[in-house]
């Protein structure tokens, strides 16, 4: 048997605990869960967990860009491997509160919508479709959102999370997978010291962060350049701000190749000889949903 790691995340409840517990389904694990995405990160910086579980991207929203930020501004913490999760949103509250005299649910005496900003995001077309009246309100996950709902009976408070949630705090789904799309998946990365070698994934992927000189035109085509003349793949490239100058930014480059190789070590050499800082986030395996569905039996 594995030793048994530990793990920081998001609430209980959480997407992120969802996915963390299909990633590591079959592994010891002691889940130490946070509020916020700072101290998912803190506890891995400080030592008191192995390893964090950052949601990075989504098919709806795109960059997280505060947990992308402080994966590249506050902390140095190496990706030891990322996998995807579909993001199954729900309404979520009390359906004995809002039932009218022929028990059917009336969201008319809905006052409040709660959840986390990116899933909030992803039921636009529900919220406007359904319930247009309802304020909303952010807070920092999914999950605390449903506790918010469960300690505030009769307030007319709805959540948007999973289903786990509900059941945890003896909520009603009140409408099951409201995201607008069907197809919304969530990409984690798992961050940490010290490598991830429990699953293996023949995919590979590389990410880097690359700064420009700031006195050469054309600097960002050169480094396309390099990776183009190669045949190598880049799977995403982002351009998001240093924080250091107004206009001045970095790009967030992910490339489907490993470092383990000949081609990927050389492009980055080409583009550091113009002048370019090149910083590599991590080297890791890359998994599907499906091969993990697979893997878990």
């Amino acid at each position: 048997m594995s030793a048994t790691k530990s793990v920081a995340l998001l609430p209980a409840g959480s997407v992120s605990d969802e996915a963390a517990r299909q990633f590591f389904a079959g592994e010891e694990v002691s889940w130490k869960h946070h509020r916020l995405i700072a101290d998912v990160f803190l506890s891995t910086v400080k030592g008191e967990s192995g390893y964090s579980i950052i949601p990075i991207e989504n098919t709806i929203e795109g960059s997280v860009s505060l947990h992308m930020d402080w994966m590249v501004h506050e902390v140095d913490l190496p990706i030891q491997a990322e996998w995807v999760y579909p993001s199954i949103q729900n309404l979520i509250g009390r359906r004995s509160e809002l039932k009218d005299e022929h028990g059917v649910v009336d969201y008319s005496r809905v006052k409040k919508v709660i959840s986390h900003p990116v899933a909030m995001a992803q039921c636009l077309q529900f919220l406007r479709s359904e319930i247009p009246h309802a304020e909303t309100e952010h807070v920092g996950s999914t999950s605390e959102a449903v506790r918010i709902v469960r300690d505030n009976p009769g307030a007319g408070w709805l959540a948007i999370g999973t289903s786990r949630a509900a059941a945890n705090n003896e909520l009603d789904i009140l409408q099951a997978s409201i995201t607008d799309h069907s197809n919304n998946y969530t990409r984690f990365l798992l961050v940490g010291e010290q490598p991830y070698t429990v699953r293996h994934s023949d995919f590979k992927k590389t990410s880097i962060l690359v700064n420009l000189p700031d006195d050469y035109p054309g600097a960002l085509h050169q480094v396309l350049s390099a990776f183009a003349w190669r045949r190598i793949n880049l799977s995403r490239i982002e351009s998001r701000p240093t924080k250091k100058k107004l206009g001045n930014s970095y790009f967030y480059i992910d490339i489907e190749m490993s470092l383990d190789t000949v081609l990927l070590p050389a492009a980055i050499s080409e583009i550091e000889a113009i002048g370019c800082q090149v910083r590599v986030l991590g080297c890791y395996p890359s998994f599907t949903y499906e091969q993990l569905q697979q893997s878990n039996g």
